[in-house]
């Protein structure tokens, strides 16, 4: 991953209902959920919340595939890995493991 990539990453959650709409669907994973689904469960109106997938989706951090007549949205996490690993590339001069406790840290904070 290269700094363009990563800051089209980041700005594209930038938005506090864009990072909510990632947690929901990185919660649904594998599965996913239809459009329906997201706008209920965080109780967005369809229009806002189609124009944040669309700028999600263009930044590649969520996968959308046709269901029918419904859109089916799960979040891209080999791009969120990505995104993690060229964070903590250089961490402790490139051993990250070394750095911190990657799985006490996941699932702490909320």
């Amino acid at each position: 991953m290269d700094k363009n990539l990563a800051t089209t990453l980041f700005d594209s959650l930038a938005s506090g209902i864009r990072l909510d709409i990632f947690r929901l669907l990185v919660k649904h994973a594998p599965t996913g959920l239809v459009a329906g689904e997201i706008a209920s469960a965080l109780a967005l109106p369809p229009t806002n919340l189609s124009f944040h997938l669309k700028a999600m989706t263009h930044a590649d951090l969520v996968n959308v595939t046709q269901e029918g007549r419904y859109q089916r949205y799960r979040a891209n996490l080999t791009v969120m890995q990505l995104l993690i690993d060229y964070l903590t590339a250089e961490c402790c001069t490139g051993h990250p493991e070394n750095c911190f406790d990657t799985a006490a840290s996941c699932c702490d904070a909320d």
